[in-house]
């Protein structure tokens, strides 16, 4: 029998480049912005503002260009191409979509429901001064699903059809973000332009992945504290960070299987969790403010897509609701699709383009959608009965301890700090095992389609990924920095992705929808022998 993998001296032809020099240039950065803070500072705020600010419309015109596109590519004839030659798909509909949801920015998207209502609690959307109690609690309830729904996840569901083409179909030897520019840029990729296409994506994932980390660490260390009685101290946040460190590294070893196990046990995770709230809680209001906000954002999905507030009413007079929330989310989550939409494209080998996209929305928005809206609506019921005011308790301390009241409420607060705990552990160990995998797949000069990079090579990720947070957990203002050095990263990495959905549709244009297709005679015998995973 054939072996899966290349020989060993083509597997481990390691790009020295690409895996040493973006964690350099973390490092001179960090350096740089502890030794020189004040300096630092000022001319990321002005980098930022020239882009989000001044430039925040290309945001808004580009994320609903490439909702528009996928959904058209999804219906168009394109999409019954199918990516790969597998009979059937590798992964069960229902693994499939659990590792959609948990490789993405799964655990921030739980931390993120249980708090960020307040915030637009004491904003004015669309210039609204004077706003009713129920006109807060509709808006509250609304943009976040908005922030977190179709637009920001097309944002990694198009290019991980194009990337799931370049691999199943073209079986492109390299899987990086330069090669998908290669039916635009053409043999340019293989020179310095493509050279610097894939540093610089790299060097901006790891300024938002250390980024990422510090978001729950906070939160993960004061549940922790809570249930077992320890003192918050740095330590054991650097506990927290090691711990999930160890979880992915363990998963990341044993590959694509492991991955897939861990997805499933965050998802059941995530059910009990959101159980407790649902029918612990106000189960008609959670309900009830769920359907009213679908509903509202689908009214003013447009409205809400275009809104740009020209005067700034809505804000400081520099910047406006969209420019804080909006526009910034928009470039958070393209900043953040370096990595994450080849992990989808590797997985749905098997799917036709037309189920990745449609699939892939349905899987991630709808498990996001629930969870703000049951975890969110739960504190947003406490603000509006009068019970808590979470809104001020955010503004005048923390997150984390608004978060850690609202847990008060519930009939047993320490299962569900528990659940917390080990949710957020397991969403963020599958988040980055993805991550690790892809990102040493951009170490390997050539890679086959079924190959996984070298074990070594992933531990090195693995450590890279957590090195960073741990260096930086003593600096605020510093993770502050580096937080809006990713959203500025943004703007290239938007560019490079129009390339690449340029190159995608070119690729099919081009007449090339048979390529894929499942002739069972054009099947190899390893093809043959790799049984999906889930057809039993």
């Amino acid at each position: 029998m054939q072996k899966k993998n290349a020989p060993p001296q083509k597997k481990q032809q390691i790009d020295w480049g690409i895996t040493i020099f973006p964690l350099v240039a973390i490092v001179v950065l960090s350096v740089y912005l502890v030794l020189r803070p004040q300096q630092a500072e000022a001319a990321i705020a002005a980098l930022r503002n020239i882009l989000v600010n001044d430039l925040g419309s290309i945001y808004m015109i580009f994320g609903l260009g490439v909702l528009v596109l996928s959904l058209g590519i999804a219906l168009s004839k394109y999409g019954n191409i199918r990516l790969g030659k597998l009979k059937k798909p590798r992964y069960s509909t229902f693994t499939w979509g659990a590792m959609i949801f948990t490789s993405t920015m799964a655990a921030d998207i739980l931390y993120w429901s249980l708090c960020e209502w307040s915030y637009y609690y004491s904003e004015t959307p669309f210039a609204m001064e004077g706003m009713t109690l129920a006109q807060k609690q509709d808006w509250a309830s609304s943009y976040p699903l908005f922030h977190w729904g179709p637009i920001p996840w097309a944002f990694y569901i198009l290019p991980a059809a194009a990337y799931g083409y370049m691999m199943h179909v073209k079986k492109s030897p390299r899987q990086r973000m330069s090669e998908a520019c290669r039916p635009i840029l053409g043999d340019r990729v293989d020179g310095k332009l493509g050279k610097a296409i894939d540093l610089f994506a790299i060097i901006g994932l790891l300024a938002a992945t250390a980024t990422t980390f510090s978001t729950a660490t906070p939160l993960l260390s004061g549940a922790l504290a809570e249930v077992t009685g320890l003192a918050e101290s740095n330590l054991l946040s650097i506990f927290v960070l090691i711990f999930i460190a160890v979880v992915f590294t363990l998963a990341v070893m044993f590959g694509m299987k492991g991955i897939s196990k861990l997805s499933n046990i965050c998802i059941g995770l995530f059910f009990a969790l959101m159980a407790i709230f649902l029918f612990c809680g106000p189960t008609k209001y959670i309900i009830e403010t769920g359907i009213t906000a679908i509903g509202n954002v689908a009214q003013n999905f447009i409205s809400m897509s275009t809104w740009m507030d020209p005067l700034r009413l809505s804000g400081d007079g520099v910047a406006g609701f969209p420019q804080n929330w909006t526009i910034f989310y928009w470039a958070y989550w393209i900043s953040w699709s370096v990595a994450t939409p080849f992990f989808i494209g590797k997985i749905s080998e098997g799917r036709t383009i037309r189920q990745t996209i449609l699939g892939a929305y349905v899987a991630g928005v709808s498990a996001t959608f629930l969870s703000f809206i049951v975890f969110g609506n739960f504190g947003l019921h406490l603000q509006v009965t009068g019970e808590t005011d979470i809104a001020s308790l955010i503004l005048e301390q923390s997150p984390s301890s608004a978060i850690l009241t609202i847990f008060e409420h519930l009939p047993i607060p320490g299962v569900a700090l528990v659940l917390l705990v080990l949710a957020m552990v397991a969403f963020y160990a599958s988040t980055f095992d993805a991550l690790t995998m892809v990102i040493a797949s951009y170490s390997v000069k050539n890679i086959g389609e079924d190959e996984e990079p070298g074990k070594k090579l992933r531990v090195f990720w693995s450590i890279v990924f957590i090195v960073l947070p741990i260096a930086l957990l003593f600096n605020q203002s510093t993770l502050s920095m580096l937080q809006t050095l990713s959203i500025c990263a943004a703007f290239p990495i938007m560019v490079i992705i129009g390339v690449i959905i340029a190159g995608f549709i070119r690729n099919l244009r081009r007449g090339q929808t048979t390529v894929g297709s499942c002739d069972s005679e054009a099947l190899s015998s390893k093809q043959l022998e790799n049984e999906p995973e889930g057809t039993n």
